[in-house]
């Protein structure tokens, strides 16, 4: 229309608020993020924080530690890993160890697997609720008592073999191998059953490399479980001679006094192996957790 004015001028775009950022040693950060940094910072003093006292009582001498158990070492004291070494007879009781770990980490891998792959394939009746008894299990206290009377019955009482077939039960295995069972394709099943492989082969040849991750990460939980044991051995392994090196520790207790620089050095000493398996196998862990960590 005559007469009517249109402002052509460009409109400039509403301003976007900026998001606050926290600066810090030249270091530009979003609350949220700072947060988050905060908290990992906390949850990471509290759990080096023991490890580092630990550390710094089995590089004290034993009267610095008498003296002031809280001060920082002023020597590097290695004497009392030597003498936790003999003391508390390590060299037999990891060999004992080693053997309950390496058996009974093998056999339960393997019957973990061969119960694993039926139930996330759910070619067993009552797959489901095969499934909800080992999720119940984990909630269910320990059966102390009939699992003791049921070893005296057997036989397998303070026998190696006993307690290794005490631990070839229960734990996350199971669980962590049907979630990522459950991620491969089913397609292969069939490819394979119509190219006439057998069902054991088929396991060992396909299923197991392709949950490489997931079968790392039950080996090394299954592993520190049983390196770590101390109450098993202490009720079903009575004989010294099948002592693991968890009861090595108990070398340092006295009924008077307790050798606390020979214990953490001791300790250091037990928990070393599985510590650095564990940071050459972490990130396998880690897919293996995430992946199996499916519903069934």
């Amino acid at each position: 229309m005559k007469g009517l004015m249109i402002d052509e001028t460009p409109q400039k775009p509403a301003a976007v608020p900026k998001k606050a950022v926290v600066s810090i040693a030249g270091f530009k950060l979003r609350p949220g993020r700072l947060l988050a940094y905060l908290v990992v910072a906390i949850l990471a003093a509290l759990y080096l924080g023991p490890m580092l006292v630990l550390i710094n009582t089995a590089l004290k001498e034993p009267r610095q530690f008498l003296l002031d158990p809280a001060s920082i070492t002023n020597s590097l004291f290695f004497k009392n890993f030597a003498d936790a070494w003999v003391r508390a007879k390590f060299p037999i009781y990891i060999g004992n160890t080693l053997l309950y770990t390496i058996v009974s980490t093998f056999f339960y891998l393997f019957i973990t697997v061969f119960v694993a792959f039926p139930i996330a394939r759910k070619y067993v009746r009552g797959a489901q609720v095969i499934y909800l008894f080992y999720v119940l299990a984990l909630f269910l206290p320990n059966n102390l008592i009939p699992q003791f009377q049921l070893m005296l019955r057997l036989g397998l009482y303070n026998t190696q073999i006993g307690y290794i077939l005490l631990t070839l039960t229960g734990g996350l295995g199971p669980l962590i191998l049907v979630g990522y069972i459950q991620t491969i394709p089913k397609e292969l099943d069939e490819a394979a059953a119509m190219d006439g492989c057998g069902y054991i082969r088929y396991v060992f040849q396909i299923v197991l490399p392709l949950i490489k991750p997931a079968i790392i990460t039950v080996m090394l939980l299954q592993a520190i479980a049983i390196w770590n044991d101390l109450i098993n051995p202490m009720i079903y392994l009575p004989s010294k001679i099948f002592y693991p090196v968890t009861r090595g520790l108990m070398t340092f207790y006295g009924q008077f006094s307790n050798d606390w620089t020979q214990l953490a050095a001791a300790t250091i000493i037990m928990v070393a192996p599985m510590v650095l398996l564990f940071v050459l196998m972490q990130r396998f862990i880690v897919e293996g957790a995430m992946r199996g960590s499916l519903k069934m």
